[in-house]
């Protein structure tokens, strides 16, 4: 899908929630909310699970900031 349909497409969702009553347009960004939320934290159990996998792996490095600034600087 192109900029402009998809600019267009996401206009008429704008127009179709305007259209709501207040109560249902207030539900409706709850729902949005709460699936946002799901979806950041499936998100996270993904992340926090590749990086147990990549610290079981030894490829993790522990240190301070100093430790790393040395690192970079090498």
């Amino acid at each position: 899908m192109d900029k402009k349909r998809v600019s267009l497409r996401f206009q008429e969702v704008i127009e179709t929630v305007e259209a709501l009553p207040s109560d249902d347009q207030a539900l409706l960004i709850e729902i949005i909310r709460q699936r946002l939320i799901e979806h950041r934290r499936a998100q996270l159990v993904i992340e926090v699970g590749e990086a147990r996998d990549a610290y079981k792996r030894d490829e993790v490095h522990r240190g301070t900031t100093a430790d790393l600034m040395e690192e970079v600087a090498e």
